[in-house]
């Protein structure tokens, strides 16, 4: 522009000038043109030449009370580039590129319309006439209860004959089944055959049960071709110069990553690392950090990976890290697992690709020697090419872990059969008497129960009688397990007539928090119950014909909160295979929740893992799926109640898993899912990239997505903006559950009183923006109250609604149903469970309001399981009383925290009765009465 100015000055100096008669703001200034300013020539000159102040511009309108803005021009560029300083103002561009100059213009006055702003419409549309708006289209769903079957209804079978035999059979009813097979003269057959049938029917249905339970791991060979290229700075942390790392270190170079290694040191707490990864910058991170432990309990590279991975989330850089190991699994009977120290490394691994799942990367056991196609199937994986977390390298091919069903072993199986001293730890808590009573009928002659308390323990001298009435010899021992000398001298007490030939490893210790929050002493305490005791006892018995080790699904698939607790089971895995490749006995059990017992002992905690998909199961299956475990001689096994439909969509919600990827029933609840429904699996990345005017909404609807999930709600909508998580129905475990579902997306560390810091999803997203970006100015303006200044106005009517027989649902349509003298009158609806038969001395015609089975729980943010046990009265009155709202203009969620009085009559109507809506919902029959 520079060599055009003196001859532009000289064009247009010949020009009339004159001051705006509309105040302008001038893009030069960035602020209202003062008179004389724009009528100097000069100033057109320096418009050329300067800088466009138009940010400032669009401030200072702000500043002086300006709300909309139209653009008149050939598309809406500046809009956009507007709402990047005023995120709150209406933008209403006329033209839009590529689009319909007529509907873009309508569409740009409308927009200003709705805002408040005076549109003469009579001179743009002459043709056009006011019409009413419809009221809300309520999202109705049914809630109505179904009548209560017959207390000895079972599931549908062959035929009603066959169901009443076994319901018979079920009872012990001898009259009915000698009348039924015809042996009235033969009484005594029956009296030995019922039980008999009894048990077996209830055998099969365990079975089915105990089917459906089951599942197990398996390594599949990956199809990808490994190869490929890696970028930028790759930051390689070890804890010593060993030649596993100078084989990582070259294959990532070779694939053309620059490679800077960083060497932890006992000095390196979390602080000291933090700055020296933030010093580092890289764009990748890779751990090799398990050497192998002289001491099979002692993990030696779990201390420093939860260090690194605390320390690089407190970066908040964007690399993915990525653990490598070597031994420490196991992809089959021909690759023995040699190093099962390292195996916890993969159990927090797990759990770190839940809580922060944006930047984990993943898990990878190296091969006992690495040649060049392990390299090339580093730079895959690392590259993300594969999309695979969780690998083995073996003999030049790669191997991904996925979870199978495993189906019960075919063919029967001589019971184990219990001789001498069984031990048991944690033998006087609630699994390890289950475990006691199990022995105790497989006939063990003596068991040995230790637990830290002995005899002491709560409960501890009845089981005992319990057991011994059974014929069964106890001895009850206070022991540490982790502690050598405590169990070496509970060892050496095991009588010499009953040697010991059993162990069942049951303690453990289950700390719950999130890896950010984890030090390193927690972590210590849980792995000395579950490691430092099974590796003791592995190491103190000689070989035995029993070693069942307890361990849990954290393990198997991860569980938020869980870090610790997950590294602990993980070992107990591997430590069953290590013993398996030595030709000794061993069989690891990845357990659920228990019933009544463990960690899921608690009610509270039951309905929170319930809610997430997992169903405590029955004491009595579980104890069978132990003996089949034992009976059959299994390895490794994980047993667990999964409603996958559930807990597939939470736990993929933001993260893919390829773990699941060969379980149908966890794929079907993905492929059922619509995109609308499906959270974003990089939100926070998707935050950054937008611009600073989108990203509220955008987390707003994350937090309302992420919220419905958690509530179990299949809709959005439930979860409006300003409604408290209190009145959604949030309790202590459902705020934890999102707080750590928030924290997995966003990597923030985020406390677990979020939502109550934050009452609701509108200031919960104000806070979260300003953790992410250091934006604290979003918030919502609160509707202000609105009191009457008069007190002798009359009465004025400016709103109504109803709800009448024949579909007068309105006041226009009763006003119809009056005028024409209509007849409302009509047969009973076929939509309520009511007789349709015309037996019974009742009325076969009445007035019925359409809808009455009919709700939308959500709008008003109330339960499903609460909306079926309302009074339709309830529910069509709020229906009804939004509507009136509506129809007299008036926002309905004005009126909160208003004097608005709200005056009811009703009366009861029988809801409900003849149902089993008084068991299944009696803490909301009452609801608003």
């Amino acid at each position: 522009m520079e060599p055009m100015l003196a001859e532009f000055a000289d064009a247009i100096r010949a020009l009339d000038f004159a001051d705006p008669v509309i105040p302008l703001v001038s893009n030069l200034t960035g602020d209202v043109a003062e008179p004389g300013l724009m009528s100097n020539p000069e100033y057109w000159v320096r418009q050329v030449r300067h800088a466009v102040r138009f940010a400032d511009g669009v401030a200072r309108l702000q500043e002086q009370g300006v709300s909309r803005f139209v653009e008149l021009g050939p598309d809406g560029v500046l809009c956009a580039m507007a709402q990047q300083t005023a995120a709150d103002a209406v933008f209403a561009p006329v033209l839009r590129k590529d689009r319909d100059d007529t509907t873009t213009a309508l569409t740009a006055l409308a927009r200003l319309w709705t805002s408040g702003a005076e549109v003469d419409w009579r001179t743009l549309l002459p043709e056009g006439r006011r019409i009413d708006l419809p009221t809300y289209a309520f999202q109705r769903r049914r809630y109505w209860p179904e009548a209560t079957p017959d207390a000895h209804t079972t599931q549908p079978s062959t035929s009603p004959d066959e169901d009443r035999f076994w319901e018979a059979v079920e009872r012990a009813d001898l009259t009915e089944l000698a009348d039924t097979l015809q042996l009235r003269d033969d009484p005594e057959t029956l009296t030995n055959l019922v039980p008999a049938l009894s048990s077996w029917r209830q055998s099969l249905r365990q079975e089915s049960t105990l089917e459906s339970w089951r599942y197990r791991t398996r390594w599949n060979p990956l199809t990808a071709t490994p190869g490929g290229s890696l970028t930028g700075t790759w930051l390689l942390v070890t804890t010593d110069d060993s030649d596993p790392a100078h084989d990582v270190a070259d294959a990532l170079r070779t694939a053309g990553a620059e490679v800077t290694e960083l060497t932890l040191t006992p000095d390196d707490d979390r602080a000291t690392l933090t700055e020296r990864l933030t010093a580092a910058a890289p764009d990748g991170v890779v751990t090799l950090l398990g050497g192998t432990s002289p001491r099979p309990s002692d993990p030696t590279g779990l201390a420093p990976l939860l260090r690194t991975y605390q320390a690089l989330a407190d970066t908040e850089l964007a690399a993915p890290l990525w653990c490598l190991t070597r031994g420490a699994v196991s992809t089959g009977d021909s690759d023995p697992l040699l190093h099962p120290d390292q195996a916890p490394v993969w159990g927090l691994g797990r759990v770190a690709a839940l809580e922060r799942p944006a930047t984990w990367g993943g898990l990878i056991d190296l091969p006992a020697h690495s040649d060049t196609t392990t390299g090339h199937w580093l730079a895959a994986l690392l590259g993300g090419t594969t999309q695979e977390d969780q690998v083995a390298l073996r003999d030049g091919k790669a191997y991904g872990r996925r979870v199978v069903r495993a189906p019960l072993p075919q063919g029967s199986a001589p019971h184990w059969t219990v001789t001498g001293t069984v031990l048991v730890t944690g033998g006087t808590g609630g699994l390890g008497g289950d475990v006691a009573r199990w022995l105790a009928q497989r006939g063990a002659p003596h068991l040995l129960l230790l637990s830290r308390r002995g005899t002491d323990a709560p409960g501890a001298s009845e089981l005992t009688a319990e057991l011994e009435a059974s014929g069964t010899r106890v001895t009850v021992v206070g022991c540490d397990v982790a502690d050598r000398e405590s169990l070496t001298a509970a060892l050496a007490a095991v009588p010499a007539e009953f040697p010991l030939t059993g162990v069942v490893h049951t303690a453990g210790l289950g700390v719950s928090a999130q890896l950010l929050d984890t030090d390193e002493k927690a972590v210590a305490e849980v792995m000395r119950a579950k490691v430092a005791g099974a590796a003791l006892l592995d190491e103190l018995t000689d070989e035995l014909d029993l070693f069942v080790v307890f361990s849990s699904i954290a393990a198997t698939w991860g569980s938020g909160g869980q870090g610790a607790y997950a590294a602990g089971n993980a070992f107990l895995d591997a430590l069953v295979e290590h013993r398996r490749s030595q030709g000794l006995a061993g069989t690891a059990i990845a357990w659920g929740p228990w019933a009544e017992v463990g960690m899921a002992a608690d009610d509270e905690v039951a309905d929170f893992l319930r809610r997430r998909g997992l169903s405590v199961m029955d004491r009595n299956v579980a104890l069978r799926a132990l003996a089949t475990a034992v009976d059959h001689d299994e390895t490794t096994v994980s047993i667990a109640d999964v409603d996958w439909k559930l807990f597939t969509p939470a736990f993929v919600s933001a993260r893919p898993s390829p773990l699941l990827a060969e379980l149908p029933d966890a794929q079907q609840p993905l492929t059922e899912t619509t995109d609308g429904d499906t959270p974003s699996t990089e939100l926070r990345d998707a935050l950054t990239a937008a611009p600073e005017s989108e990203r509220h909404r955008l987390l707003l609807e994350a937090v309302r997505a992420r919220t419905a999930l958690v509530l179990g709600h299949t809709s959005v909508a439930v979860v409006e903006p300003r409604r408290a998580f209190r009145d959604l129905g949030f309790d202590s475990l459902t705020a934890v559950e999102l707080r750590n579902v928030l924290t997995s997306e966003t990597g923030l560390p985020l406390p677990a009183t979020l939502v109550f810091d934050h009452p609701t999803p509108i200031e919960l997203t104000g806070h979260l923006l300003g953790r992410l970006f250091g934006d604290t100015t979003v918030a919502a303006a609160a509707t202000s109250a609105r009191t009457a200044t008069t007190t002798d106005d009359p009465i004025a009517i400016v709103g109504m609604s109803c709800r009448y027989p024949g579909g007068a649902n309105s006041a226009r349509q009763l006003w119809d149903v009056v005028a024409s003298g209509r007849d409302v009158i009509s047969d009973f609806p076929t939509d309520r469970g009511w007789p349709e038969d015309g037996d019974g001395d009742y009325a076969r015609r009445g007035g019925f309001v359409d809808g009455a089975t009919e709700f939308d729980a959500a709008l008003f943010g109330i339960s499903p399981r609460e909306a079926l046990a309302m009074d339709p009265q309830q529910r069509l009155l709020l229906e009804a009383a939004w509507e009136a709202f509506e129809h007299a203009g008036i926002d309905p969620l004005s009126q909160k925290h208003t004097r608005t009085g709200v005056l009811i009559g009703a009366s009861t109507s029988g809801y409900g009765q003849g149902t089993d809506l008084f068991t299944s919902a009696e803490g909301h029959v009452l609801a608003g009465g």
